[in-house]
């Protein structure tokens, strides 16, 4: 059984671990960018690789009816990115890792502005 390099990280409460995309290093007009031009802009992209729990809540109040269980792990709000969709983010909020020669970005929820997911459940809504 081979374990993929992202199988090892661990995301934490609302952070998304994503694969930046390459982008063009031509321009419409053929103008070749030199390195770290994409890398500057504003809005970046790239593949979500793995998630984070969520946004943590609160223990719900204490109740005093004894037939309620008592809820002892902790609770989360569930994010709305999944593992392959292409997230459109804003750049100044990731954070840049690098393992194993490859390059991660460390996205929080709230800075991606659109997912694009491939999936068909999207065709339903269309319809």
């Amino acid at each position: 059984m081979s374990l993929n390099v992202t199988d090892k990280f661990v995301v934490v409460g609302d952070r998304v671990l994503i694969k930046p995309r390459s982008g063009d290093e031509r321009t419409k007009s053929g103008i070749y960018l030199p390195p770290g031009v994409q890398e500057k802009e504003k809005i970046q992209s790239g593949y979500v690789l793995k998630i984070g729990p969520g946004y943590p809540v609160g223990p719900p109040p204490e109740s005093d009816e004894p037939w309620m269980e008592e809820i002892s792990t902790p609770q989360y709000i569930p994010l709305q990115a999944k593992v392959g969709d292409l997230a459109i983010f804003i750049q100044s909020s990731a954070h840049e890792i690098e393992y194993e020669g490859e390059k991660y970005l460390i996205v929080p929820h709230a800075a991606i502005l659109l997912l694009i997911r491939e999936d068909d459940e999207l065709e339903y809504y269309l319809k």
